[in-house]
């Protein structure tokens, strides 16, 4: 029974927590209805398990109408967890993508604007090496260069920081795309995440359903074994047949192995306390 349990306990676990995923992604997909998109969604996969086991244990005695439509439901529910599976991790994906994507935005911005001071700078400096050139005003001019030279290094300083947290983050599903895709395409961090997702979702709902399927069937393979086993201890019982033979001797003979078993009359006690 152990292991009965524990395969149903699974599919309810994968089940439950595919359902949750697909939920929340649909609930995403349609933002302006998030509660009954929620409902709908807990009812259609509390309906899909149910469904499952229905058809699982009255696949026989069912109609061919019914199956047909049940089982074509039941596909076209796990496409829709697939769908939702799929639009929940692709959100996460492209949060990600957005906040990596803010952040290099700024980190560009102040690194041009670094660019252009030092490019001033360095022609302000050119013009105080010019004796014909120099003045009071070129000094100031290098002194506010250089000021806002140090301000753009303070604001990228963290910026870099941070661009080195989020490409850590990303830095595994990088070396997995490198190794299908080329790594000059542009999106080829986003094929690789797609193909991820699409082989979590091939697994994910399928595996639920058939871990149901099968906790089901080794829950009747252990009933029919326990009611055999309970059958055969029955039959070792003894016929309670009590006989005496012509030597006067008493023989108890057993059903199953058809033995007999003979105990001599002077061992025999009567219930008065007396011996024959």
């Amino acid at each position: 029974m152990i292991q009965v349990y524990l395969t149903f306990l699974t599919a309810i676990a994968l089940s439950a927590v595919a359902g949750f995923y697909s939920i929340i992604g649909l609930a995403q997909i349609f933002p302006g209805s998030f509660w009954p998109i929620v409902l709908m969604g807990s009812i259609l996969e509390i309906a899909k398990l149910v469904t499952v086991s229905w058809l699982y244990n009255n696949w026989k005695t069912a109609g061919p109408l019914l199956k047909t439509y049940f089982s074509i439901a039941v596909l076209v529910l796990m496409t829709i967890t697939s769908m939702g599976i799929f639009g929940y991790l692709s959100k996460a994906h492209l949060e990600s993508n957005v906040v990596l994507g803010a952040n290099t935005v700024q980190l560009r911005t102040v690194e041009m604007q670094e660019k252009i001071t030092k490019d001033r700078l360095e022609y302000l400096l050119k013009q105080a090496s010019d004796p014909e050139k120099t003045s009071s005003r070129v000094d100031r001019d290098i002194r506010n260069a250089q000021a806002d030279l140090k301000k753009l290094t303070e604001q990228k300083l963290p910026l870099l920081s941070e661009e080195n947290k989020l490409a850590a983050e990303i830095g595994p599903i990088k070396y997995i795309a490198e190794l299908f895709y080329d790594k000059n395409d542009p999106s080829f961090i986003d094929k690789a995440v797609r193909a991820v997702i699409i082989i979590i979702i091939i697994v994910f709902d399928p595996l639920a359903v058939l871990l149901l399927i099968a906790a089901q069937k080794t829950y009747k393979v252990t009933i029919r074994n326990n009611t055999k086993t309970t059958k055969r201890s029955k039959k070792k019982q003894v016929d309670h047949i009590i006989e005496l033979d012509e030597d006067e001797e008493l023989v108890i003979q057993y059903d199953e192995e058809e033995k007999n078993e003979v105990i001599p009359k002077s061992k025999i006690t009567k219930l008065d306390g007396g011996s024959f």
